[in-house]
């Protein structure tokens, strides 16, 4: 019973459907009271891309920071004399600014005082130890004496005694003033390492470009205090090599497997509305980010930019060319999308034209019933018509669609050619000419009088 009701359901729907499709591709006007947009089938290039937005980048961007603390003096001067400041040419080595080495200097000399003590330290314990050897010499011929002489009536057994303690001690004393000298040198040590660290923090003061390029970024004025922790504070941004440049592109998830390093690629900025640049995929980043939701992954595109007419930080409008077809025949993507209302169909073609809507209708209504797959469904994708004009009626053609651009679509088919004029819209009443389609393919198209593709004709 359920699978009878459900037959009964959907003979139902189906005939609502099919009702309502007939009279909607019948109420409307004749062909009489309506002019006609056409546009004119051209042949040409067509590229199929995918459309993104990113920022032109520094190929290499060093960023220049500060290891010690201090106020800024001064800058220093760039290549052609002038003082550090943004768009400043720097080289190798340039000093771009000091910092108030007044304390360093103090620590410098500080730990120098520091070297020249433990050199000091280090000569006396050299010279304890001569005068401990000196005394172990003195101990040890007098020990001798005393042990040919043994505890006797010339040498009591006190005295005896006495000059053997005096040779140990004397011994041990050598042993310690060794001693003093490893530790004297250790100290030397860790007294040059102080000053050379004092050194360094003096010669921090003075920052100093570690390449050769552009400062597009400083960071500090004069009189500002700069605080180095755990985290180098940031002076001046360089840039290694402006004539090399790199866009880096947000591309949406669903298009990152078109993407391929060495693909070419097309981008225009707003700084320079009629130029198009052109360069090449460098790399795909594999850190996605995701925003509401939206999965992005960064893509390098690398461009030559010797003329120098990019600059970093511009808003890039890129197209990752996905193919390029040359001498095609295209029709714009309305001339497709179009469909007339039976009124406006050339009458031989009528019966045709709503045998064919019947048919999509009632197909799509049970669920794309008699398609036998999904091949031979994309195969009647393909299979597009569109419309050209018969007098005052419009006559069918139908065309296999190819790629498309968004706005034009490469088309075959038998009685096609180039220059010939396919409906893409109406217009209102008629005033005794054509009209051409000049207007925004994508514009919507509104419904009048219950229908779309016409007026209702009175």
């Amino acid at each position: 019973m359920n699978r009878f009701f459900k037959k009964i359901i959907l003979g139902v729907l189906t005939a609502g459907i099919v009702s309502g499709a007939a009279a909607w591709i019948f109420i409307g006007g004749d062909g009489d009271d309506v002019s006609f947009k056409t546009s004119a089938l051209s042949r040409g290039e067509l590229l199929v891309s995918i459309s993104a937005t990113g920022t032109v980048e520094p190929e290499e961007v060093i960023d220049v920071g500060a290891q010690v603390a201090g106020k800024i003096l001064s800058f220093g001067k760039d290549v052609d004399g002038r003082t550090v400041d943004y768009g400043s040419l720097v080289a190798e080595g340039t000093v771009l600014a000091r910092i108030d080495d007044s304390l360093y200097v103090a620590d410098a000399a500080e730990a120098e005082a520091g070297v020249h003590s433990a050199v000091a330290n280090l000569k006396k314990a050299e010279a304890d130890l001569v005068q401990m050897n000196a005394r172990l010499d003195q101990a040890a011929r007098d020990w001798e004496r005393a042990k040919k002489l043994g505890p006797s009536e010339a040498l009591a057994q006190a005295g005896f005694d006495a000059y053997q303690a005096a040779y140990a001690t004397a011994k041990a004393n050598v042993d310690v003033a060794r001693g003093s000298i490893l530790q004297a040198k250790a100290g030397l040590m860790q007294a040059e390492a102080a000053f050379e660290r004092a050194k360094r923090n003096l010669d921090y003061c003075t920052i100093i470009s570690p390449v050769k390029g552009v400062i597009i970024d400083r960071r500090v004025n004069i009189g500002q205090t700069v605080v180095a922790s755990l985290n180098a504070p940031s002076l001046f941004l360089i840039a290694k090599d402006l004539k090399r440049m790199q866009v880096w592109v947000a591309v949406n998830e669903a298009d990152i497997g078109k993407i391929y390093p060495g693909q070419p690629a097309a981008f225009t900025v707003d700084a320079f509305p009629g130029e198009e640049f052109s360069g090449e995929v460098g790399k795909v980043r594999l850190n996605a980010s995701m925003t509401q939701n939206v999965v992005t992954y960064t893509v390098e595109i690398s461009t030559d930019n010797s003329r120098g007419l990019l600059l970093p930080y511009l808003t890039a409008n890129v197209a990752f060319e996905l193919n390029r077809l040359s001498d095609v025949l295209q029709a714009p993507n309305a001339a497709l999308r179009w469909t007339p209302s039976v009124q406006q169909v050339d009458p031989e073609f009528r019966k045709a034209f709503e045998d064919d809507f019947v048919r999509k209708e009632e197909s799509r209504a049970s669920g794309a019933a008699g398609r036998k797959n999904d091949q031979e469904a994309a195969k009647e994708e393909e299979k597009k018509k569109v419309w050209v004009l018969e007098g005052k009626y419009v006559r069918p053609v139908e065309v296999r669609a190819g790629l498309t651009d968004g706005i034009m679509t490469e088309v075959e088919g038998k009685g096609l050619m180039e220059g010939m004029k396919v409906v893409t819209g109406v217009g209102g009443k008629k005033t005794g000419r054509e009209e051409t389609d000049a207007t925004n393919p994508f514009a919507p198209k509104f419904m009048r009088g219950g229908r779309s593709g016409g007026e209702r004709g009175r």
